[in-house]
C-alpha cells in the first residue's frame, strides 16, 4: 500500500468513528433539544432580533419518572406564565407547546450575552405507558412545569353489560 492509500484509509476510519460518535450524542440529546421559532404575533423587528440572538435551538431539560400509579413529567421552562402552555397527549407522546416571549432589554457597555431561547416551541416527550388523560394534572411554579399522568392498568378488565334479547 502506498503512503497516500494509508492516509486515505486512516482518514476514512477517523471520519466513520467521528460520525458514529455524533450519532450516539444526537440520539442521547435529541429529546432535550427543542426548536424555537418566531411567534406569529412578533413584529419584523422582533423576528430579526431573535434571529441574531439565537440559533433557534435551545435545551429545555426534562425528566420523566414512574411514581407507582402515575407518570410524572417535569420540564424546565423559566420565564413563562401558566397560560403560555398547550399540553396534549398524542398517541404515546406528551406534547408540550408554548411560546417564550421576547422582552427587549437595553444594556450599556461593550458586551451583551444571551443564552436564552425565545419564540414558539414544541416538545414531544415519549411516554412508556398508557395514561388516563381525563385525570391528568399540570402545575407551573418557579419555572418548572409539573405534569402528572395517571397510568392505565391494562390488566383490569372492563365491565361490559350485555343485554339479552
Amino acid at each position: 500500500m502506498t503512503m497516500l492509500q494509508d492516509f486515505r484509509e486512516g482518514l476514512h476510519e477517523t471520519w466513520d468513528s467521528m460520525m458514529e460518535g455524533w450519532q450516539k450524542l444526537f440520539r442521547k440529546a435529541s429529546g432535550a433539544i427543542t426548536r424555537f421559532q418566531a411567534g406569529t404575533n412578533d413584529s419584523p423587528e422582533t423576528k430579526q432580533e431573535l434571529a441574531t440572538r439565537s440559533t433557534g435551538w435551545g435545551v429545555m431539560a426534562s425528566e420523566v419518572f414512574d411514581d407507582g400509579n402515575k407518570l410524572v413529567v417535569k420540564l424546565e421552562a423559566p420565564g413563562m406564565d401558566k397560560e403560555d402552555f398547550d399540553i396534549q397527549v398524542v398517541e404515546n407522546n406528551l406534547m408540550v407547546r408554548g411560546e417564550k416571549r421576547f422582552e427587549r432589554e437595553r444594556t450599556e457597555g461593550n458586551y451583551r450575552i444571551s443564552e436564552c431561547a425565545y419564540g414558539q416551541f414544541s416538545r414531544a416527550i415519549p411516554l412508556q405507558q398508557d395514561v388516563d388523560v381525563t385525570k391528568a394534572n399540570a402545575t407551573y411554579k418557579k419555572g418548572i412545569l409539573h405534569i402528572e399522568l395517571p397510568k392505565v392498568n391494562k390488566d383490569r378488565r372492563k365491565l361490559i353489560n350485555v343485554k339479552v334479547n
